[in-house]
């Protein structure tokens, strides 16, 4: 039992038993990602990590960090905060996959007004529900209770990632041809970014909003199906790392289409995609006519269902779809790469 308290700092509003009693009930969270990895519990300054480089002849290490966004000010609406920690852990390591490496670790920052334990417990949750998915630890965290700074129920999350890869197997988007494939893998739904947007466009200012059933949405809840989480590719994108299938990938996030798309590209090559070849998810549908909002600026903001692309030989188009589908992923042919100064060009 810890014998550290202050009753000065408690009435400056910092509670550090509460966060005693966070470490407290997030342990049994952790220890579900470190599988049969040695628990990190006796070091009390940073976590460990074990690095196997076995077979690799210059392994690198690819960092990435992210947050949620103003999703959060949903999850403070609806008092859910089981789901925005699995969107933490997707926004960082989708971003490590796009260069070629493994996501290896994750650690957390969460930064709130007011330290309440379970609600902490409900955001680690989140978090290590996301490293079981992706299959890496959570090797460690910070949770900061900030009184004055963020109002009392509010909070910021935020991650950070690291992969490895070794020097030869990284991707180098100038392998990219033309005539080679773009390949979408589908979205679970709006995930982290353009939320500004969407909070604009329905007034989201109340939970009674987020209440509200649509049947364009099957019936569905908005505030279920905005606070769906985002999508984490590792597994199924792994396999194909493994099996040399990709030449580039991209996550669609903030930016939708225009933005991360030539993310991928060589200079001096574009992708031609045709509008009605892209499986616009219900929730994007219902975005657009609700707020007006035209195509580009669509395209050009959300993932408009598309989460991940991968550009691929017309060769490998069919083991690469195998793959993706064999893994439990929703994916299709979504364009081609051509030889062009438009670097999108949506028909």
């Amino acid at each position: 039992m810890r014998d550290s308290q202050s009753q000065s700092y408690k009435e400056a509003g910092v509670n550090i038993e509460a966060g005693y009693e966070v470490v407290a009930r997030i342990q049994k969270h952790i220890k579900n990602t470190m599988g049969e990895r040695n628990s990190f519990d006796h070091l009390g300054f940073g976590g460990l990590l074990p690095l196997n480089v076995s077979g690799m002849s210059q392994p690198l290490l690819v960092s990435a960090t992210d947050g949620v966004g103003t999703k959060l000010k949903l999850a403070f609406l609806l008092d859910r905060h089981d789901t925005v920690g699995v969107d933490c852990v997707a926004m960082c390591v989708n971003d490590v996959l796009c260069v070629g490496a493994v996501p290896i670790n994750f650690l957390d920052y969460i930064a709130c007004g007011k330290n309440i334990p379970t609600k902490i417990e409900q955001i680690v949750k989140g978090i290590t529900d996301g490293c079981l998915q992706a299959g890496i630890p959570l090797v460690g965290g910070e949770t900061a209770e900030m009184p004055g700074f963020y109002p009392e129920d509010e909070y910021d999350l935020a991650g950070f990632c690291n992969g490895i890869v070794d020097q030869s197997a990284l991707l180098d988007k100038n392998d990219v041809r033309e005539g080679d494939v773009v390949i979408a893998i589908a979205s679970s739904g709006v995930h982290s970014n353009g939320f500004s947007l969407v909070r604009k466009i329905f007034n989201i200012n109340d939970v009674n909003v987020l209440e509200q059933t649509y049947a364009a949405l099957d019936g569905q809840r908005l505030g279920d199906v905005l606070l769906t989480p985002t999508k984490i590719y590792v597994k199924p994108v792994t396999e194909l790392l493994k099996k040399n299938l990709v030449k580039s990938l991209a996550h669609i996030t903030g930016g939708g289409f225009y933005e991360n798309i030539p993310r991928s590209l060589p200079a001096g090559y574009g992708v031609v995609i045709k509008r009605s070849d892209v499986e616009v998810l219900p929730i994007f549908s219902l975005i657009q006519q609700t707020g007006a909002i035209s195509d580009r600026d669509m395209f050009n903001t959300f993932n408009m269902g598309v989460g991940m692309t991968c550009i691929v030989s017309p060769d490998d188009v069919d083991q690469v779809l195998d793959t993706l589908t064999e893994h439990g992923e929703h994916a299709y042919v979504l364009g081609r790469v051509v030889r062009s100064e438009t670097l999108v060009e949506l028909l």
